[in-house]
């Protein structure tokens, strides 16, 4: 059966069509500016070379016409008709408490993902839209939703309640959510595989860091915690979120700089992260390794300090689990930077931790960074949400 995923945002969508059995891609791509001048469509078929094609997309409606199109092009496509396509996985960001797994898609999970839009406003509706396309395009084709929070709803209730008066719970479903759960689950996963452990008996600290980032607790298979909150803004610091902070800084600066609430939280979530303390140099990790390595101090300071962040969530998680076997690091600049995998493993050497210096150079692999003497694992997993989307989507219509 051939899977296609596809992951839509307010103005982009991402794809890939992956074989359920082999688990190749057969053909991967991006709809870029999607509703805004200068739509283009980049699109790479199996064995073949990128082909980039300008064209209107209104809506997100063309947008997938055109992925079909590319996908059945006489030249260039990977499939004849769009009845190879056995089902379409869509990732969902917020599932609130509803999902706590993929689950196919009908009238009543469209409106209990609507409900969750209070809780990302800027992708459920989206991803909805990417659902109404699909579904107006390839009509008896099954749709799957796989949240980005359903991974994480096996936290304990300790772990997931904030200390605020609990009618806000009851009324609003204000808790901690998590987000990249398809990455962490797939990663956490994969590491028990490449060491040939046991998953459901091993405690495992997944980092998924890139320009949005996040660490999970892993124990005996099951997420126990997660560094993202009610939103992504919360846990780490990030290319422009701050991450953790006291709420009082909110009404602080508000008072100081007469903003309003929205105006503060766009500064949180757009200003802040590795850009603010870099003082607007970059919220680009690989501009800001760059000048670290050359010594500039703005990117010292805001490198050194997500580093910090990584350490201490990853000692909070190795309490909260009781210990640790092994710890991964994962997305783009978890798998992509030895920078900020040896200032991070500099200061995990209470766990037994040394980093071999010649595997830490290694990058696009399943690789095992840490030496064969060291009390915990650490590894380098690139992730695979793609994939994992498509395993899920091919285990749910296989049985229904």
């Amino acid at each position: 059966m051939k899977i296609l995923v596809v992951n839509c945002g307010s103005s982009s969508l991402k794809f890939q069509l992956i074989d359920a059995v082999s688990e190749e891609i057969i053909a991967k791509g991006l709809c870029e500016r999607i509703g805004i001048n200068g739509s283009q469509m980049v699109y790479t078929p199996k064995g073949g070379e990128k082909k980039k094609t300008q064209a209107p997309m209104p809506s997100h409606v063309e947008a997938i016409q055109l992925v079909l199109d590319a996908l059945t092009d006489a030249k260039t496509g990977v499939i004849s008709s769009l009845s190879e396509i056995g089902a379409v996985g869509h990732r969902i960001v917020h599932g609130g408490e509803k999902f706590a797994r993929a689950t196919i898609i009908t009238n009543e999970v469209m409106k209990a993902i609507e409900e969750c839009s209070d809780l990302a406003p800027l992708h459920n509706p989206a991803n909805l839209i990417g659902i109404t396309a699909c579904q107006k395009l390839m009509p008896k084709t099954p749709m799957v939703a796989v949240f980005d929070t359903a991974f994480h709803q096996t936290m304990p209730e300790e772990a997931y309640l904030y200390a605020i008066p609990y009618s806000y719970y009851e009324k609003y479903k204000i808790r901690r959510y998590g987000f990249h759960g398809t990455s962490h689950s797939y990663v956490s996963k994969k590491a028990a595989e490449v060491l040939g452990r046991e998953y459901t008996t091993m405690k495992i600290i997944v980092c998924h860091l890139g320009n949005g980032a996040s660490v999970s607790a892993v124990e005996n298979g099951k997420s126990i915690d997660t560094s993202m909150g009610l939103t992504p803004l919360e846990g780490l610091i990030m290319g422009t979120r701050s991450g953790d902070l006291d709420p009082s800084i909110m009404e602080f600066i508000a008072h100081k700089e007469g903003k309003s609430v929205d105006e503060i939280m766009n500064v949180l979530n757009k200003e802040s992260g590795v850009l603010g303390l870099s003082g607007g140099f970059s919220s680009d990790f690989r501009d800001l390794e760059d000048a670290y390595e050359a010594g500039q101090t703005a990117s010292v300071r805001a490198m050194t300090a997500f580093a910090y962040r990584v350490v201490k969530y990853i000692g909070a998680y190795a309490a909260a689990m009781n210990g640790v076997d092994a710890i991964c690091f994962t997305a783009g600049l978890g798998e992509n930077s030895p920078l900020i995998r040896k200032l991070i493993g500099e200061r995990l050497g209470y766990l037994g931790i040394t980093i071999d210096a010649e595997q830490n150079n290694k990058r696009g692999e399943d690789t095992v960074i840490s030496t064969k003497d060291s009390k915990v694992k650490v590894l380098v997993i690139p992730t695979n949400e793609e994939l994992a989307i498509a395993r899920e989507t091919h285990c749910l219509i296989k049985i229904s």
